[in-house]
């Protein structure tokens, strides 16, 4: 079924065209990702689908019962509501026909309904008509899937009567995600919806919306989430759109291969044209070989002439170097406790770096990971323990929030203050290898966007020249292809780097090391972050062995016994979740007939007269309920870790 048609959709701000002959089509059950440079438009044509935002002319064509659901960036949840009543709030008509049915029940209960037959036929069969419409709606399960999205949104353990207005900006953000998410409209429109999110968090929602029922429209920069959760990608480029079947990855591919088999059709044409044109030239003038070349005149005429086919925009260009090499031992980080003045957010660190190493810090927002390093950059006094640095160690420091940027200052000037001795031109041509170009290197920093400051800081930190550097967040704000240069850059850098993201296909492409950060503790993992991922669920699971007491020790053993026992045991594990899950489903679906047939009983007059029959109905419904609302939790959880 289609939901929507965008049909040749223009949109201009003044003189400037963002948007023309934009085409795009969705379907129940479709993933599509928008895909494009920053600043190409992608984030004005979900506004204008969603309809925050009007166009210069096209058409969007949809069905007046389809709804649209629509997260914008950096969007925060603003309620005088706690957390509990503010989701509630998403099913005000559920709990609406609940109450309906409770007024009913005591309508059926009174004897003047139940004692004149027409009215209670009446009643009871409004009855039957509201409790089809109830259960049919979620009406039994509508508070565990509340419970199911806080807890995958990262709120598991909070209390939920916690005001609203007292959490952070992040939390705000993902409490509107998740208010949106339960709302399930027939299109999801996400615009940047992992932003705020931890890696655990992420993997989260990659598995909901896997397996989300409605169509789906999202803006994102991360390529991991993309090729987990999309089945399309429309590209916007030169305010054009263009439809490519496939995750992001085969996106890359298949655009990449169109443009090799463009370009080779064009110089065929090109050198084609170019034989005809030389044939023409050489014989039109001679009486025996004019016809022929009159011929091949008309042949070309009504040549269609092929475009040069256009490759990608512009990118930017910049690598990292070194004034001096450090000496091998880089950072050494003992016993280290971190925060803000006594509160102690992380302890117990305990790190070291060698040259060359490329480290990922990584874990839970709030474990104090940005803390840390600006700890380590003496911004933050440490609160217990202690660090050195390497000898010939000099530190180059990106900060994710760019607070530093927020100058009156030109871009021209910003940059060049900074190193007075390079002249104009070296400085507007290293701005113009970040994109800076022309009229742009005159605008204020405080007027740029959060992709140009985040370019403009990365030109700063290339000059630096420094031999360790330390990124907080460095791709937060890049477009796709910004980040991949930044990514080449980084991995051509003959330096050590420790960074902190949250994005997994960039930590998977530079980290040599991860460094997991708990509150009291932090520990290492040799290599990438897919390695990082398998030896934490070889843990995991070796863990819950040793807890269920199915593992006891029997001395040493050699490597290869244990990796075949520990796969043994974790597929055991494996078929016993999967067990579980076909239990809680037939428990459910028990329950959910037992609630059906007491909702029945309750409805026959005869016990209605009974009211201490009436009250243990009711007890027994009260049961099942909340039975059935911590199986459908018990079931959550063990589907995510089965998804994992």
């Amino acid at each position: 079924m289609i939901l929507l048609q965008v049909n040749q959709i223009v949109k201009s701000f003044g003189a400037e065209v963002i948007l023309s002959n934009i085409k795009l089509e969705l379907q129940n059950r479709d993933r599509i990702a928008l895909v494009g440079r920053n600043g190409a438009g992608k984030s004005t044509l979900l506004k204008i689908i969603s309809g925050q935002l009007s166009y210069d002319s096209g058409e969007i064509i949809k069905p007046k019962e389809v709804s649209i659901g629509y997260l914008a960036q950096h969007t925060g949840l603003e309620s005088g509501l706690s957390i509990w009543d503010e989701m509630l709030s998403v099913f005000d008509d559920l709990r609406k026909l609940e109450e309906d049915l409770r007024k009913l029940e005591q309508q059926m209960a009174d004897p003047a309904v139940y004692e004149h037959e027409e009215k209670y036929n009446r009643v009871l069969k409004e009855y039957d008509t509201i409790q089809v419409e109830f259960k049919e709606s979620g009406g039994y399960q509508f508070e565990a899937d509340i419970r199911s999205v806080l807890h995958g949104l990262n709120f598991a353990g909070f209390d939920y009567n916690t005001p609203i207005s007292t959490l952070s900006g992040g939390q705000k953000t993902r409490l509107a995600l998740g208010k949106l998410l339960l709302t399930k409209p027939d299109i999801l429109i996400l615009d940047e919806p992992t932003n705020h999110l931890d890696i655990d968090t992420l993997s989260w929602l990659e598995q909901y919306l896997q397996g989300y029922e409605g169509a789906i429209l999202i803006v994102s920069h991360d390529r991991y989430f993309l090729d987990k959760v999309v089945n399309q990608v429309y590209e916007v480029s030169r305010s054009n759109s263009k439809k490519y079947h496939g995750n992001y990855s085969q996106f890359l591919e298949m655009k990449a291969e169109m443009y090799e088999r463009e370009m080779k059709q064009f110089e065929r044409q090109q050198e084609e044209v170019a034989k005809l044109q030389d044939f023409i030239q050489k014989n039109i003038a001679r009486a025996s070989t004019t016809k022929l070349a009159q011929s091949r005149r008309k042949k070309l005429e009504k040549m269609q002439m092929m475009d040069r086919p256009q490759g990608d925009e512009k990118s930017a260009t910049f690598s990292f170097t070194i004034d001096r090499q450090s000496g091998n031992d880089v950072l050494k980080v003992n016993d280290l406790a971190i925060g803000y003045g006594n509160d102690v957010v992380s302890s117990s660190i305990n790190m070291t770096m060698s040259k060359g190493d490329s480290v990922a810090l990584v874990g839970p927002n709030g474990v104090g990971k940005s803390t840390l390093l600006k700890t380590l950059i003496k911004r933050l006094q440490p609160i217990k323990g202690s660090f050195t640095f390497g000898s010939n160690v000099s530190v180059g420091y990106y900060d994710q929030e760019q607070a530093e940027l927020s100058s009156n200052k030109t871009v021209l000037n910003e940059l060049w203050d900074e190193y007075p001795m390079k002249d104009e031109k070296e400085i507007r041509t290293i701005l113009g290898n970040f994109l800076f170009s022309g009229e742009d290197v005159l605008k204020p920093v405080t007027a740029l966007s959060g992709g140009e400051k985040a370019r403009l800081a990365l030109s700063k930190l290339m000059l630096q020249k420094a031999n360790l550097l330390i990124l907080d967040e460095p791709t937060n704000h890049l477009d796709l292809d910004s980040k991949e240069v930044l990514e080449s850059a980084l991995i051509d850098y003959p330096g050590t780097i420790l960074f902190v993201s949250h994005d997994r296909y960039f930590i998977n492409r530079i980290a040599t090391k991860v460094i997991e950060l708990s509150s009291d503790d932090a520990t290492e993992f040799l290599g990438d972050y897919d390695y990082y991922l398998q030896k934490k669920s070889e843990i995991l699971e070796l863990a819950l062995l040793e807890n269920s007491n199915k593992v006891q020790s029997q001395g040493p053993v050699k490597t290869e016994k244990q990796n075949y026992q520990l796969d043994k045991e974790a597929k055991k594990l494996e078929r016993q979740r999967k067990r579980r899950v076909e239990e809680l489903e037939a428990l459910m679906e028990e329950l959910e007939e037992t609630i059906g047939k007491l909702e029945t009983e309750l409805c026959d007059p005869e016990i209605f007269q009974d009211h201490e029959k009436v009250i243990k109905l009711n007890q027994a419904m009260e049961e099942s309920k909340n039975a059935l609302e911590e199986y459908m939790e018990e079931w959550t959880e063990i589907e995510e870790l089965l998804q994992s």
